[in-house]
């Protein structure tokens, strides 16, 4: 097989590029990103050797389809995006360039190559946000209702996957995932947010809605979760991919507190960004009982293993956070809306 996976220097994607290439290391793995400030091509250092990579769009139609061409590419991986809410609501047009365009040209591309698979990876959050006190989730049934532009245009995108579905015959699938955590995430993220102030003994900007809730998943069962998508999953079907294991963003703060040996008093409480969703919870009853996936790292471990992976790779993160365009908490007053260039 041949794969092309977009976003493949990002977070997840460059986790799925280095799982893939260990348990299908006869499969060609072609790594395309943009290298976008959470681009990172030393993400990819360690299997460098084992995979090709090429710097491109996937808005770029003529520039995808002529990559597809030259590494006559039989499946598409989609991680590629704009992901970060809290941009999201200072530039909101890139993210609907990227997420809504970029995915429809990529489809396109896919479409006139003739990909055996395209797989879309998309989000919790097109689904809206649920009540702190109920105990309702969302199926792949629930009807999207987005409440932020991040959501909104990853909405977009799947619609578009699904159009080119009906319309063209494209062999889609999707996923909708919670919120993953593990090693090599941008440190704009809560987790390596938070896990990198604390070594550095700084105080940890946890909104005022301190007690919404995020259902997270390591990455390593993500990629797990895709894996069995691509072998046994039906073309035109939507998965959800989540542990069911939730978390409050104080419970998050207190746990790397505790991890890192921080005091509490390093939590700063700063104001609530504009729309912020309360709760989100997956039901994954049809992956698991269609796919037998079932996640694997148990939350309490993956977390701690995660802020020790953090604090052993200072070299990593620390030329990275200053890229992140976005001062968190700047929401009221006149510094409202203030990024850094």
């Amino acid at each position: 097989m041949r794969l092309l996976v977009t976003g493949g220097a990002g977070f997840i994607g460059s986790n799925f590029v280095r799982y893939w290439v260990d348990q299908h290391p006869d499969d060609a793995v072609v790594a395309f990103d943009v290298l976008t400030y959470a681009g990172n091509r030393p993400n990819l250092d360690d299997v460098e050797d084992r995979i090709a990579f090429v710097q491109g769009d996937i808005g770029d139609l003529d520039g995808v389809t002529a990559t597809l061409a030259e590494h006559e590419i039989d499946v598409i991986v989609n991680f590629a995006a704009e992901s970060h809410n809290s941009l999201a609501i200072l530039d909101p047009t890139r993210f609907f360039q990227t997420n809504v365009m970029g995915t429809q040209a990529l489809a396109e591309a896919a479409r006139r190559h003739g990909v055996a698979r395209f797989h879309h990876i998309s989000t919790c959050e097109v689904y809206g946000d649920l009540p702190l006190d109920s105990d309702e989730v969302f199926t792949e049934e629930t009807p999207y209702r987005p409440r932020t532009p991040y959501n909104a245009s990853k909405a977009g995108g799947d619609h578009a996957v699904r159009a080119y579905v009906e319309t063209y015959g494209l062999p889609a699938t999707i996923t909708n995932c919670c919120n993953n955590y593990g090693p090599y995430q941008f440190p704009e993220k809560v987790i390596p947010l938070f896990t990198a102030r604390a070594l550095d003994d700084q105080a940890l900007p946890v909104y005022k809605s301190s007690q919404n809730k995020r259902e997270w998943l390591h990455v390593d069962d993500h990629c797990r979760a895709i894996d069995l998508v691509l072998q046994h999953g039906q073309v035109g079907e939507t998965y959800n991919v989540g542990s069911g294991v939730e978390a409050s963003v104080e419970q998050i703060a207190d746990a790397v507190l505790s991890a890192t040996g921080r005091p509490q008093s390093l939590k700063e409480t700063v104001p609530d960004r504009p729309s912020h969703d309360r709760r989100y919870l997956l039901d994954s009853t049809k992956i698991r009982t269609q796919l037998g996936w079932e996640p694997t790292v148990e939350f309490d471990q993956g977390l701690a293993d995660t802020v020790a992976w953090y604090a052993d790779h200072r070299s990593w993160w620390e030329p990275l956070r200053d890229r992140a365009p976005v001062v968190e908490g700047a929401w009221e007053g006149p510094a409202a809306g203030s990024s850094r260039p």
